[in-house]
């Protein structure tokens, strides 16, 4: 626990300018106005009972529709109950309401909703709207650019709803969690800025919770990674999740993710 402390340290307190784009989390700002992005996410997590890697693919297509408002689809397959199959999918929207610009910094605040169906086993008391369970989100989101530093928290509301004809066998008081989280990121490379097809290497540490409205049990995971962004359109993301606090159930809390993405830019036509 030391040595992640020390590695927050040197995250928020060394100056310079940075991409906000976390790994497993959104940051407040949005993608570029008229930009589709596609992406895929790619996770292996250990079952914790079977001891095998269960392999979660979840591709996505981003739509920049304006500088305020953004939309991600996205399908949920897996193997976890063998063969991999395709299991839900969901819908996510984020709006940017506030912006403070200044020279080398900036704050800025969003609200998100998401809308996830899933037809998968329901098999742990957590929720995740990511690929494992039904219902509906709604957050915000807060986050701080200084130089090349971006620190970013978020808390959100999620609700569970039963996965088509598997039922949400918890208790209906059960299906109410809050999410929070907390990310900081810093830009490595290029220490100077000459293209923007010079390759970006950026450093992220994000903490990611939940507890469990009713019976007040929790967990919280930190989540190193590392990131690299080419010609400032093609995106590779790779991160380790672990568990620091687990009593509220998970079948596999930790694992490793790897994220592609490609954004074509000014592609989304505008009505004059």
């Amino acid at each position: 626990m030391k040595y992640l402390l020390i590695l927050v340290s040197a995250l928020i307190f060394t100056k310079a300018y940075t991409q906000e784009l976390f790994v497993f989390t959104e940051p407040a700002s949005n993608m570029a106005a008229n930009t589709i992005g596609i992406r895929t996410n790619n996770y292996l997590m250990k079952d914790i009972d079977t001891k095998k890697l269960n392999y979660h693919l979840v591709p996505e297509i981003m739509l920049g529709v304006s500088k305020k408002i953004m939309i991600h689809l996205d399908a949920f397959l897996s193997n976890r109950n063998g063969g991999f199959i395709t299991e839900g999918g969901s819908i996510y929207g984020k709006y940017r309401f506030y912006s403070m610009d200044e020279v080398h910094k900036h704050f800025r605040m969003a609200a998100y909703a998401r809308y996830s169906f899933n037809n998968s086993d329901i098999h742990q008391t957590a929720i995740d709207l990511y690929g494992h369970n039904s219902g509906f989100e709604t957050g915000i989101i807060a986050t701080q650019l200084i130089n090349k530093v971006a620190i970013s928290a978020g808390v959100a509301a999620l609700h569970a709803t039963d996965n088509g004809k598997e039922k949400f066998n918890y208790g209906t008081k059960n299906r109410n969690a809050v999410n929070y989280t907390f990310s900081a990121g810093k830009l490595m490379l290029p220490k100077e800025y000459n293209s923007y097809k010079q390759a970006n290497v950026n450093l992220m540490l994000e903490f990611l919770g939940q507890t469990n409205l009713k019976t007040a049990q929790n967990f919280l995971d930190v989540a190193p990674s590392v990131q690299f962004i080419f010609n400032s359109r093609l995106r590779v993301d790779a991160g380790y999740r672990y568990p620091l606090i687990t009593n509220l159930t998970r079948t596999a809390p930790q694992g490793v993710v790897l994220k592609l993405e490609y954004n074509f830019f000014n592609v989304i036509k505008q009505k004059d």
